[in-house]
């Protein structure tokens, strides 16, 4: 098999999928493509059966040496002027991208759906690489029917990720400062005061967050048919700092529906990892690639696809839980804070 060409494979997100794909597949041969030479062959090093390339996104070849093969392309970070993903697209490749919101994805979807049959594509651009809809459907089980999903994901304030990550931030709030949420059936947008929320994390701490533009809020609501979704997002002070570790990243699910007996049924999950979210998130990329390879079930065919359509939840959760996540559930009261 040809290389896997990771785009940005020295920066967090891409390295960490490295490391995850070589635990998994050490004959998987890889190549790191970044931006800084010096620091694309020292993660291609650590890893063994992985070579370090060039990286130019404002190239069409993407600035890869003369006759450099691939299998597949991963865009960690963000493909600023879709290269990428033409370069997958024209040699019939499977593509995954994670660096767009809700708001700058229409420009890759367009792309995609214009040469639908060149090659499979991965919008993966949701809440740790797609992690958190695969969580939050696998959770969602136990339900008959559910009429309320919220999840909101706390990030530390020291986890923001390398200076990549940094950008992508940037510029996804620049994008637009409004949520989407799905609302009685209709997505539709907040903002302002509307936007504002509180979260109550595992420990007990409240912190002030809100209601943003991500691929998840869609993703779940179509696939759980849950009339009202929301995600909300907050940056600060993990409760792995508050105990005097390290930064860590939680993610709030809330459940509300009917069991299987039509009885009432109203859970939240508590989902965290001690190391942030840099784990999470390599796991989701990792998956990602595993499936559109067809290392694990059959080959994609060509097509746009999202998380959930390609990747078994209940798989994902086990990966989480081998990987270091803690999983907590609780039947609850609803409080107007929560």
């Amino acid at each position: 098999m040809e290389p896997v060409l990771i785009m940005g494979g020295s920066g967090q997100a891409g390295a960490g999928t490295a490391a995850v794909l070589r635990r998994w597949y050490p004959a998987l041969p890889l190549a790191v493509a970044g931006r800084d030479p010096g620091r694309a062959r020292r993660v291609a090093d650590e890893l063994g059966t992985a070579t370090a390339v060039p990286l130019d996104l404002r190239r069409d070849d993407l600035g890869l040496p003369d006759g450099q093969e691939c299998s597949a392309v991963v865009a960690t970070v963000w493909d600023s002027h879709l290269n990428g993903l033409r370069y997958a697209q024209e040699r019939g490749l499977p593509y995954l991208s994670i660096s767009n919101g809700l708001v700058d994805l229409t420009p890759e979807v367009f792309a995609g759906a214009q040469r639908a049959s060149a090659a499979p594509i991965l919008l993966a651009s949701h809440g740790c690489a797609g992690l958190v809809v695969l969580a939050a459907l696998e959770l969602a089980r136990e339900f008959h029917r559910l009429h309320t999903v919220r999840v909101a994901l706390v990030l530390d304030e020291l986890d923001g990720g390398g200076p990549a990550a940094v950008e992508d931030m940037e510029r996804l709030m620049a994008a637009t400062s409004a949520g989407l949420v799905r609302r009685d059936g209709v997505f539709t947008w907040v903002d302002g005061q509307e936007a504002q929320v509180e979260v109550l994390t595992a420990d007990g701490t409240v912190l002030p967050g809100q209601t943003v533009a991500i691929p998840d809020v869609p993703s779940l609501a179509l696939a759980t048919g849950a009339p009202n979704v929301r995600f909300d997002f907050v940056v600060g002070e993990s409760s792995g700092r508050r105990r005097g570790g390290p930064a860590s990243v939680e993610v709030r699910i809330d459940l509300e529906g009917t069991g299987p007996e039509g009885t009432p049924l109203d859970v939240t999950h508590h989902i965290t990892h001690p190391l942030g979210q840099r784990p999470l998130t390599a796991l989701g990329v990792a998956l990602g690639v595993e499936r559109l390879l067809g290392l694990r079930g059959d080959p994609v065919a060509p097509g746009l696809y999202t998380p959930e359509a390609l990747i078994d939840p209940a798989l994902a959760v086990e990966r989480m839980v081998e990987e270091g996540t803690l999983l907590t559930r609780s039947r609850v009261q609803r409080s107007s804070t929560t």
